[in-house]
């Protein structure tokens, strides 16, 4: 959803370089999958995963040895990094940099002495990297500009990401508090976090009137409400453990439908 929602605002910042977008989209996917691969590898190495609610993990499991998992990781982070490295060649070699600070971000967040993930900020980096910099540096790449529009449809983008996130570690409350994992949702409690879904979820409406000032098409990402309303009341109700998977599921469809439908007005 970054790079799509960040190539409509490309689109109305100057034009859109396609190669560029389709890089933009490896680097993005290959991410998230080198992410997802080492969090399972180093929850899985810590025994974090043996009380998990949530769908079996690879490690934890003993479906793949944790070695096999590890490779996987870097193998993804490796595909994010050579396409990386073209965009780097067209747009600016400082991207370099930016690229570095992703990779290290998706494995540290669980991996290393001391994970930021385990120390409450997990939404923070989520916000920052699936949000921001994922949607303004697509804009960027191909514009070869920050703009205001780009910077201001990444919120949403980026808290809806952070929806993601705090549904997940919702759900995994108890266990992480067995395994001495001080996500943010456990430093909260089961209250303030729920609060704090509902509150990611309406922010990233609300802020769409805000994108309207500067383009009036952007009120489209609206009609994505009704498909919000079933997460918002499962978690305002007081859905737990088993019940929450669900919700993140359709915390995803939430955001799916919200970018798509934001790129589309974007863009027209």
């Amino acid at each position: 959803m970054p790079v799509v929602v960040g190539t409509a605002a490309a689109h109305s910042g100057g034009g859109v370089i396609w190669w560029r977008a389709v890089a933009a989209l490896v680097v993005s996917v290959a991410l998230q999958i080198g992410t997802n691969y080492a969090n399972d590898y180093s929850d899985g190495v810590r025994g974090t995963d043996e009380a998990r609610v949530g769908p079996a993990r690879l490690v934890a499991s003993g479906l793949k040895r944790p070695a096999a998992v590890k490779r996987a990781a870097l193998a993804a982070f490796g595909l994010a990094a050579a396409a990386g490295l073209a965009l780097a060649a067209a747009a600016g070699w400082w991207l370099l940099a930016v690229g570095a600070a992703c990779i290290a971000a998706g494995w540290f967040y669980t991996g290393g002495p001391r994970p930021y993930g385990y120390a409450g900020f997990g939404e923070v980096f989520v916000f920052v990297f699936f949000g921001l910099v994922a949607t303004v540096g697509t804009a960027y790449v191909q514009t070869g500009r920050v703009t205001a529009l780009s910077t201001l449809v990444a919120v949403p983008v980026g808290l809806l990401a952070v929806a993601l996130l705090v549904v997940n570690n919702l759900r995994d409350i108890p266990g992480d508090t067995l395994a001495g994992k001080r996500t943010l949702a456990v430093v909260m409690g089961p209250s303030r976090t729920r609060v704090a879904f509902q509150a990611c979820i309406v922010g990233a409406f609300v802020l769409v009137f805000a994108i309207a000032a500067l383009r009036a098409g952007g009120l489209l990402a609206l009609a994505a409400a009704p498909i919000a309303l079933f997460p918002v009341q499962a978690v305002r109700r007081g859905a737990t453990a088993q019940q929450l998977i669900p919700v993140l599921g359709a915390t995803g469809r939430t955001q799916l439908a919200f970018g798509c439908l934001l790129a589309v007005g974007v863009w027209i």
